[in-house]
């Protein structure tokens, strides 16, 4: 669930009463080590100081992958030591991507890591140095951009609603959906490391006290009590449900 739903709930019945539960629950198996990130790195063939703008998540066409290749082509020729690495897409979508990179002339900065195990996504973000979400329409919240809080690393997405029920501008670098626009946000990213800094532990801060497993279990809590028409004691003990 995210917020435009609650919303779209609402408006088929105003009447109705309403418990948001996000889809954002933490968990240990959300960290890695610092000799995984090295790992990651390794496995992609960099440096250990190679800007790295990192983009997990499907290849489907309103995520803007192909606004991010031409954001990227603008990137590159102020920080041409950053490779843009892609976690995710099928063998058919990542070749019509490689197509896109190609066309947008970033291809030779541009990795495809496939799609890669959810026990291995955490250390691709420990390993990246920015994450993307350069969607360009929906309104749905990405579930990535939960695991991109709890990370601390800077974000830069698109200020649509798809992004902005959940981030704000502490939280990340939001621009508009157009490329120049975007491929400022990353810019920023790369240079104002003391700005991405900020902006990537106000996202964990976000993510520790709004998004986490023990506010998941909260208002999992407070749904139930709902169900049954008890009202839930003030700081009443939480059953883990896992």
């Amino acid at each position: 669930m995210c917020p435009s739903l609650e919303e779209t709930v609402r408006a088929i019945d105003p009447g109705a009463r309403t418990i948001l539960i996000e889809n954002a629950p933490g968990s240990a198996g959300d960290s890695a080590t610092p000799e995984q990130a090295a790992a990651v790195r390794r496995s992609l063939g960099l440096g250990a100081g190679t800007p790295i703008v990192l983009y997990t998540g499907t290849f489907e066409a309103y995520q803007g992958l192909d606004m991010l290749f031409d954001a990227m082509a603008r990137v590159r020729r102020a920080r041409p030591d950053a490779r843009l690495v892609l976690a995710g897409g099928r063998a058919d979508q990542i070749e019509r991507a490689r197509a896109q990179a190609r066309a947008a002339g970033v291809d030779d900065v541009t990795l495809f890591a496939g799609e890669r195990p959810a026990a291995e996504i955490p250390a691709y973000l420990l390993a990246a140095d920015v994450l993307v979400s350069p969607r360009s329409r929906g309104t749905n919240t990405p579930l990535k951009i939960y695991q991109y809080l709890r990370s601390g690393r800077p974000i830069v997405a698109t200020r649509l609603l798809t992004h902005t029920q959940v981030l704000g501008d502490e939280t990340a670098i939001l621009t508009e959906p157009t490329a120049d626009a975007f491929a400022d946000g990353l810019l920023t990213a790369l240079e104002d490391r003391a700005r991405a800094e900020a902006i990537g532990a106000n996202a964990r801060r976000l993510a520790e006290t709004k998004y986490s497993y023990e506010a998941y279990l909260e208002r999992t809590r407070e749904a139930c009590a709902a169900l049954e028409g008890t009202a839930p004691p003030p700081g009443a003990v939480v059953k883990d449900l896992a």
